[in-house]
């Protein structure tokens, strides 16, 4: 399995982690995903991403005023996407604190 395999299950987490700590436009987004350690993640995969978390409610955009340019989207968390980051959250932490746990193990052999 690869690394992009992984990522693609945890993304969603990520993104609106993302959001909920300040509203961002999808460049940005890309640009604090690469920060983190997450270059693999473009552009191609970041938008579809942000139209799935609109459609469910989880996020939504606002045109605001560039500085330089076009008017950018800005996205915000919303309440129910507070609810579901927190149960992603949840659910992760399920996962990796075991699997952490086990592979830890692996290391010590």
């Amino acid at each position: 399995m690869s690394r992009t395999q992984i990522l693609k299950g945890i993304l969603d987490a990520c993104i609106m982690t993302i959001i909920k700590e300040e509203a961002v436009y999808g460049y940005e987004l890309a640009l604090r995903l690469q920060q983190v350690g997450l270059p693999e993640i473009s552009d191609g995969t970041i938008y579809p991403v942000l139209l799935r978390l609109q459609k469910k409610n989880f996020i939504y955009s606002e045109l605001k005023e560039s500085p330089s340019g076009p008017k950018r989207k800005y996205y915000y968390l919303t309440e129910e996407g507070e609810v579901e980051l927190e149960t992603i959250i949840n659910q992760w932490n399920e996962i990796v604190f075991p699997v952490n746990e086990l592979l830890g193990r692996r290391e010590m052999t």
